[in-house]
């Protein structure tokens, strides 16, 4: 979300290496989420987890053909949300 401040939906036509950055930001988090539990997807039910993993499948294997509006709705509008739901899950996460 840092990326994006300050920014608009044209910058990532113009800027490849915000293109890139962003892009690589929601790939991995996709790729964490893949690797949470069962168990710990089931204490954060909120989140849209087969969605994140699938954002992820789209990002590594459709590549040459992404579509910038979905990345940045993602970003802009999708990840601030996930953000907050994944906190206020982690705040009351147990230690073990």
């Amino acid at each position: 979300m840092r990326f994006v401040r300050g920014r608009e939906r044209g910058d990532l036509e113009s800027d490849d290496m915000l293109r890139r950055a962003v892009k690589d930001c929601v790939q991995e988090i996709g790729e964490a989420a893949a690797r949470v539990s069962d168990e710990g997807r089931a204490r954060a039910p909120r989140l849209p987890w087969a969605k994140i993993v699938g954002m992820r499948h789209i990002l590594v294997h459709v590549y040459h053909d992404l579509d910038n509006d979905a990345i940045w709705r993602v970003v802009a509008d999708d990840l601030p949300v996930l953000t907050a739901d994944l906190e206020a899950a982690l705040s009351v996460w147990p230690e073990s």
